[in-house]
């Protein structure tokens, strides 16, 4: 009876091991996409602060704002999808292509507003 019951379990820890291991592989490739998506927001957010800043100075210079602006977060890996120009003040929105993993799409965007100062101490 003992040598039949082995039998019927042989090569169970095998089969755990693998569901184990598949499953690691699944979490850590899950792990990644989140990671990737945090990178990119970040670069969103770096492309939309240099682009709002470019835009102001273009600005305050007499410039077209959002030209530069354009221009600059194309430099940065990024797409305006928003500018606009209030008073001397820039607000401008970018958008970076993210990761895309089974069929999901991550597009982070920035958004960042820059001007002259006023009431610097």
């Amino acid at each position: 009876m003992s040598r039949l019951r082995r039998r019927e379990e042989a090569g169970a820890a095998t089969l755990l091991a693998l569901t184990m291991i598949g499953l690691l592989l699944l979490v850590g490739a899950a792990c990644a996409v989140v990671a990737a998506a945090v990178v990119d927001h970040r670069q969103a957010q770096s492309a939309a602060d240099l682009a709002a800043l470019a835009g102001a100075q273009a600005a305050t210079q007499g410039g077209d704002a959002c030209a530069e602006a354009d221009r600059i977060a194309g430099a940065n890996g990024a797409t305006v999808t928003g500018c606009q120009v209030l008073g001397a003040d820039v607000v401008v929105r970018v958008t970076v292509r993210g990761p895309h993993w089974l069929g999901l799409e991550i597009d982070p965007t920035g958004r960042a507003r820059a001007g002259p100062a006023t009431g610097a101490a």
